[in-house]
């Protein structure tokens, strides 16, 4: 394990890499507000330990990466994007395979549509198809509005009902209070099908508060989406030409059902439904998740 902070167009970006360099490379990118570190250590040694050069990163204003000022210097998701592309010229690396988590899924899909020559294979884990506003669908779930005919699926009701639970209430007041609801947030994401660890999620949220430059960061994710709502193109995803796997777990609590329509507008993309996974990477998972990943990245 190697880890980097890079500088790249004044931007640093905190990065991660383990396996022998000479194996074949994959870039694991996390969802929006997300610490490179959710990509589990235990899926990731798996992944190493198939023959994989596997590296993993904090998007900017995230975890170990730098935290910017956005009144002075504002930016799109666009570029949050554009840092994927900055890691692996960091790393030296024409192409990888990309895999990727939730809103990550929707950087993977845009690169593969527009710079299909840095993706080998596209791996998309728990995520929504490009180009269908997915975030808008999620607001209307969250104040009670119907969703339009044709819309994605929306989030299941107790997602919902946690998620409108936190807008209405006032911000956690100490570290404590914050973990409390990382850890309520863990919860809800990773469904009701498998066994939830607490104590194991305690000491996650743990390492992802006392890692992070500024907690607070994050929520310029939010801002930058907002600068940019139409950075995602519309019915693009016939034009990706690497080699796709969709997985999505059957009790998916926020994207129910995206990863069928990802697949199926994606030319000869697999999906795997994963018996019990919601919108985590549990332990009960690594094994199947990991044989899967390292299956599609087999380059022949």
């Amino acid at each position: 394990m190697q880890t980097n902070l890079i500088n790249v167009d004044g931007v640093e970006l905190w990065t991660e890499e383990f396996g022998d360099p000479a194996h074949p490379p994959i870039l694991l990118v996390m969802g929006s507000m997300s610490q490179g570190v959710l990509w589990p250590d235990a899926f990731v040694g798996r992944l190493a330990a198939g023959g994989r050069r596997v590296i993993r990163y904090d998007h900017r204003d995230i975890g170990r990466s730098g935290t910017i000022d956005f009144a002075a210097r504002p930016y799109t998701w666009r570029d949050i994007s554009d840092d994927v592309l900055r890691v692996l010229d960091a790393y030296g690396l024409d192409s990888a395979h990309l895999v990727c988590h939730s809103a990550g899924g929707l950087l993977g899909q845009l690169i593969a549509v527009e710079h299909p020559e840095r993706v080998r294979t596209l791996t998309v884990i728990g995520s929504s198809p490009l180009g269908e506003r997915e975030g808008q669908v999620l607001m209307r779930a969250l104040m009670g509005q119907p969703q339009p005919e044709g819309s994605l699926p929306p989030p299941t009701p107790e997602f919902v009902a946690f998620f409108t639970e936190v807008i209405s209430s006032p911000p956690p007041a100490n570290r404590r209070e914050q973990i409390d609801r990382m850890i309520a947030e863990a919860r809800v994401l990773h469904g009701t099908a498998l066994p939830f660890d607490e104590d194991e999620e305690r000491r996650l949220q743990e390492r992802i508060y006392e890692r992070a430059r500024d907690l607070s960061a994050l929520a310029n994710h939010r801002l930058a989406h907002a600068a940019d709502p139409d950075f995602e193109p519309e019915g693009a995803l016939h034009r990706v030409k690497a080699p796709t796997l969709v997985v999505e777990g059957t009790c998916e609590p926020a994207k129910p059902g995206h990863g069928a329509i990802i697949a199926e507008r994606i030319p000869g993309a697999e999906l795997l439904m994963v018996e019990g996974m919601g919108h985590t990477l549990p332990p009960q998972v690594h094994g199947e998740l990991a044989a899967a990943v390292l299956a599609h990245t087999t380059e022949r």
